[in-house]
Formats: C-alpha cells, sequence, structure tokens
C-alpha cells in the first residue's frame, strides 16, 4: 500500500444526541427520565452549585418526579480526589446516574465520576494511553446528561476528562468511549451571566480546539470542515459575546462553535494543549487563558508546515490577507480586542521551570497532533518565547 492511501485512513467518531436552545435546560429532568434515571448526582463546581441555575435544575428534576443531590467539590483544575469524593457521594446516596453541570471543570469531573462509580481499578489507571481504556467495565459506566455553562472546552461532546494527578503535579487525559454523554442540554441562557474576562478566555479555548484540529496532520475531513466554520463563528461572534453578554445570538453561537471545537478534535490537538496541560497542572492557571497566550507563538513554531493550509482558512474567513501573516495578525488583534495579555509573564509564569515544561510537552498526548513533531528543547524554546512575549 503506498504512503499516498496509507495516510487516508481513520477512525472516526460523532457526538451524540444534543438538545439545543435558549431555554432548553427546562428539559434536563426529562432527559434524565428518558435515560432511565430516578435519583441523578448533579455534578458542578462550587462557584455554580448555589447559583439559580442549579436549583433551577434541581428543582426541574423534583418535577419530573425525579430524586437530585448536588456534589460541587470541583477544583477549578480538578484533580483525582475530587473524583474519588464524587464517586463516594453517588454511592453513599444510592445514585444511577450523573448531570453533568458547568463549564470544564464540572463537566470532566462530572464524567470522571460516572466512569468510576462502576470500577475496581484507580482512576489513574483509565488513563488515555495505549488500549488502556479496553481496562474499564462498560457495564459500571453510569448514564450522563450534560448541560454546558460556558462555551470553551466542548467536554459535553467529548468522550475524555482532564484530571490532574496531583501527586505527580501532571494533567492526565482519562478516556473511555461510554464517557460521552447520552444527551446533551445545551442551553446558551445559561452563558449570559459569565463575566467578559471568562466569556473571552473560555471562547479562546474553543477557538484553539478548531485551530489546532483544522491544524493537525491526521486525515478526517469531517472534522477538519467543522473547524473551518467554528473558527469562523468565532471570528464573526466572540468580540459580541464578550462585549454584550446579553447577546443572545452570540452566546449561541458561540455555544455551537465551542461544541465543534471538541468535535473536531478528534482529529488531534498539538503544540498549545501540549504546552497548556502542564502549564496549567504546574501553576494552577485557567487552561483557555493559557492557550489564548500560547497560540501565536505555537502558531510561528509551525508556520513551515500549516502555512498553506492557512492561507485557504484566512480565504474563507475573508480576512484582507489570505496569508499566514494575515490569519496571525487577526490572532494578534483579536486577542488585544479580547484584553487577553500578550506573554505569560503577564499572568505570573517565569521561566525556572522551562526544560521541565518541554519535557512533559513531549510526553502529553496532544503533542501528537501537532504538525511537527516537535522536541522537548524546541518546546521549551517556544514556551520561553511565549514568557517573555517574542514573536520573532
Amino acid at each position: 500500500m503506498s504512503d499516498a492511501i496509507e495516510n487516508l485512513q481513520g477512525n472516526w467518531n460523532y457526538p451524540t444526541a444534543v438538545r439545543f436552545g435558549a431555554g432548553r435546560a427546562v428539559e434536563i429532568g426529562a432527559a434524565c427520565k428518558e435515560l432511565g434515571m430516578s435519583n441523578p448526582l448533579l455534578v458542578t463546581d462550587p462557584g455554580l452549585a448555589s447559583l439559580p441555575m442549579v436549583t433551577d435544575a434541581v428543582k426541574n428534576c423534583e418535577e419530573a418526579g425525579l430524586k437530585c443531590a448536588i456534589f460541587s467539590d470541583v477544583k477549578p483544575n480538578p484533580v483525582g480526589k475530587n473524583v474519588d469524593d464524587g464517586v463516594a457521594a453517588y454511592k453513599a446516596g444510592g445514585h444511577d446516574g450523573v448531570i453533568a453541570f458547568g463549564g470544564g471543570s464540572g463537566l470532566d469531573a462530572a464524567k470522571a465520576v460516572a466512569l468510576m462509580v462502576g470500577q475496581d481499578r484507580p482512576l489513574f489507571d483509565f488513563e488515555d494511553v495505549g488500549d488502556n481504556w479496553s481496562r474499564v467495565k462498560e457495564d459500571g459506566v453510569a448514564p450522563i446528561v450534560a448541560v454546558p455553562t460556558t462555551s470553551g472546552t466542548g467536554s459535553e461532546v467529548g468522550r475524555a476528562s482532564v484530571i490532574t494527578d496531583e501527586s505527580n503535579h501532571v494533567k492526565k487525559i482519562i478516556f473511555h468511549p461510554k464517557m460521552l454523554p447520552s444527551i446533551v442540554v445545551a442551553d446558551p441562557a445559561l452563558t449570559t451571566g459569565l463575566p467578559p474576562h471568562i466569556t473571552a478566555a473560555t471562547g479562546m479555548d474553543a477557538l484553539s480546539h478548531n485551530l489546532e484540529a483544522y491544524c493537525s496532520p491526521f486525515f478526517h475531513p469531517m472534522a477538519e470542515g467543522i473547524a473551518v466554520e467554528g473558527i469562523r463563528l468565532v471570528k464573526e461572534y466572540l468580540p459580541a459575546a464578550v462585549a454584550d453578554g446579553s447577546d443572545m445570538v452570540a452566546r449561541s453561537q458561540m455555544m455551537a462553535a465551542s461544541s465543534m471545537g471538541a468535535t473536531a478534535f478528534q482529529r488531534g490537538l498539538g503544540g498549545m494543549h501540549a504546552l497548556a496541560h502542564p502549564l496549567g497542572a504546574l501553576y494552577d492557571a485557567h487552561h483557555g487563558l493559557l492557550n489564548a497566550i500560547l497560540m501565536p507563538y505555537v502558531l510561528v513554531r509551525n508556520r513551515a508546515a500549516i502555512e498553506g493550509r492557512m492561507s485557504r482558512l484566512a480565504a474563507y474567513m475573508g480576512l484582507e490577507e489570505a496569508n499566514f501573516d494575515g490569519f496571525l495578525n487577526w490572532v494578534l488583534d483579536l486577542r488585544q480586542t479580547l484584553k487577553i495579555p500578550n506573554d505569560l509573564g503577564a499572568i505570573g509564569i517565569d521561566d525556572e521551570k522551562a526544560e521541565l515544561v518541554g519535557k512533559m510537552a513531549t510526553e502529553d498526548p496532544s503533542a501528537g497532533g501537532n504538525p511537527t513533531q516537535l522536541t522537548a528543547e524546541e518546546y521549551t524554546e517556544t514556551f520561553l518565547k511565549a514568557v517573555k512575549g517574542d514573536l520573532d
């Protein structure tokens, strides 16, 4: 078989049932009943737990004839103990399903809880390495209804969770196909209370997912097409969502772009995430903000491998300069509009752990989707440029 034919192969999976639209959070209880739940555990983060949207979700379940309890001991970068504690709460309450409610942290923790309630191995035995996923006792995975409250990670349509291994200060990807929620209730109205800086950071995370999926060298034309349109939606609607959080059209389009990014990145991620994951673990920094700051530095590092495709993307987006420089300048202008810092130093990240960051980046699963396979030294160099704000 020739190399050209060999490269035109892939294993493709597409997401789940999505109930999309403003006001559709009232369907949470019905979705749970559809999956056979009578006593779901709503897993979220402490910032959301006391807000009306969560109490309304619990009330909606109760009105549908269900019991419902809340577990919210989840860190912004969820750790293994959060998952273990969630599993304990699930078992103590006699629950029979999970409502994953929140941004990336709440969704990732909830999906990991749903996975682990029926397992007898520890969480990190299911890290996305080799065929570790085959160790899962599939009958033990709880059904999941996912309700996103940010437009960034797209975790509601993903089959994995990013959980920090605190003992080793490493973010690990936990994967199994049954972690994909069976029903998503995507209500953009739940995002209207997000402050502008969180809207900006999560929106840039959605951009990074679509962009890295588009730049991935793997064969997946459907994912590539979705990524291109996801990027255009970010261009058209993220500034509006940040400027006016009540703009329901912008909020809706950004929620779609977020789910599109996570759908597309089954094609692969790349250097932005390979660096953002270790930085998140080492510095406990916001994942979306890390990707937003790293984005132009990784683009420049990959320029030789992606220049042609960036010209096609820039043309589709209607940029005046339909080439790599035109796209890069758009990213820089967008970051300025959204008040995203130009360098990692601005958020308190220094160069003391530069060599460790480079090594961890090569070991991150996302590195496999980068357009060029970078060495630890090259990742370290890219990281240092991002610390100093050096785009040359």
